[in-house]
């Protein structure tokens, strides 16, 4: 798997898969700005990748600390990892200090049920030595190294996210100019995303879910808010969006919040923030699965899998698209 551009396209260069009314059409992406009328409402993540993938070394040796989320100046829960393709688990123990990009840290306890998460407690400028000698998330799947900017979007503007919010990777500056010049509007939420890995091909798995920073401002609770009064349609750009706005959802409206969000949508939860999302494609055992089902439907979105693989279309985060239009549900009164 790798990024469209690294083989001489362009980055909105891939397949759109459009799931609404039981229907499972195919597109390529730049087709989106065909798709919504003027007073649409666009959500997308502002947040921006980081190089949060950092050398370690323990008394067994060298390894690879990738960092999720902080907690705090110091403290950050983190995943470590033989490298892109062995997750672990590692000899690693609570107290046991290490070398992480120059820096001591100390090992503290498991994230709770989380075996392959570790709570760090570093010592020194963290931020200082990821810039300085971190790398991208990567993981085994991916055809080589790609420098930051393969992971960035653009939207990207506010460094903090472990992994890019990769639904608006096939966004270019030329495609969202003919968006905007339709009449649909972009506004932005804020989330920092962690490591989003599983691991597990088991589709009995507990999705995982952690905390995450989020914002969403009041300019942008205001246009959903306006643009569903009016009857036009909100789309999430990616699941942290999604979360954000779940988040961000009370009383029938979307309000303007900022703190960690620590909610699991799955396909017991309504949604009740957006009238769409645009996704990639994930794995089973995976917490973005599991939201994809809340919006479209668990018959429905197998329905859309079982079309994309027919079709071959790409997975992970330099891989295609899927556009979820589910029926209208009625809409509460704010």
């Amino acid at each position: 798997m790798a990024p469209p551009e690294s083989h001489g396209r362009d980055r909105s260069d891939v397949r759109l898969l459009v799931s609404r009314a039981g229907a499972h059409t195919h597109h390529r992406f730049p087709e989106i700005v065909d798709m919504f009328r003027p007073g649409d409402v666009f959500v997308v993540n502002e947040s921006s990748a980081w190089p949060a993938s950092l050398p370690a070394v323990a008394g067994f040796g060298r390894f690879r600390l990738n960092l999720s989320t902080g907690y705090g100046s110091s403290t950050w829960l983190a995943e470590p990892r033989w490298g892109p393709a062995r997750p672990g688990p590692l000899p690693l123990r609570s107290g046991d200090i290490i070398r992480v990009a120059g820096l001591s840290a100390e090992i503290l306890e498991e994230y709770p049920g989380v075996p392959r998460l570790r709570f760090v407690r570093f010592t020194g400028d963290l931020a200082r030595a990821a810039w300085r000698h971190g790398e991208p998330i990567r993981y085994g799947y991916a055809a080589g190294r790609f420098p930051l900017s393969a992971y960035q979007t653009v939207f990207s503007r506010i460094p903090g996210s472990a992994e890019m919010p990769s639904a608006s990777r096939p966004f270019t500056p030329a495609l969202l100019g003919q968006l905007l010049a339709t009449g649909v509007q972009v506004v932005p939420i804020l989330l920092h995303a962690g490591v989003s890995s599983f691991d597990s091909d088991d589709p009995n798995a507990s999705p995982v879910v952690y905390p995450e920073p989020f914002q969403v401002p009041l300019r942008t609770a205001e246009a959903i808010n306006a643009a569903r009064g009016r009857g036009s349609k909100v789309i999430a750009i990616g699941t942290t969006v999604l979360r954000a706005l779940e988040s961000a959802y009370r009383d029938g409206s979307v309000r303007p919040t900022s703190g960690f969000t620590r909610l699991r949508i799955d396909g017991s939860r309504r949604i009740r923030s957006v009238d769409g999302l645009l996704s990639g494609f994930h794995n089973l055992g995976t917490s973005h699965l599991a939201m994809l089902q809340a919006v479209l439907g668990g018959t429905e979105l197998r329905g859309a899998y079982d079309a994309a693989l027919r079709q071959r279309y790409l997975w992970h985060e330099f891989g295609d698209s899927h556009l979820l239009l589910p029926a209208p549900a009625p809409r509460e009164a704010g």
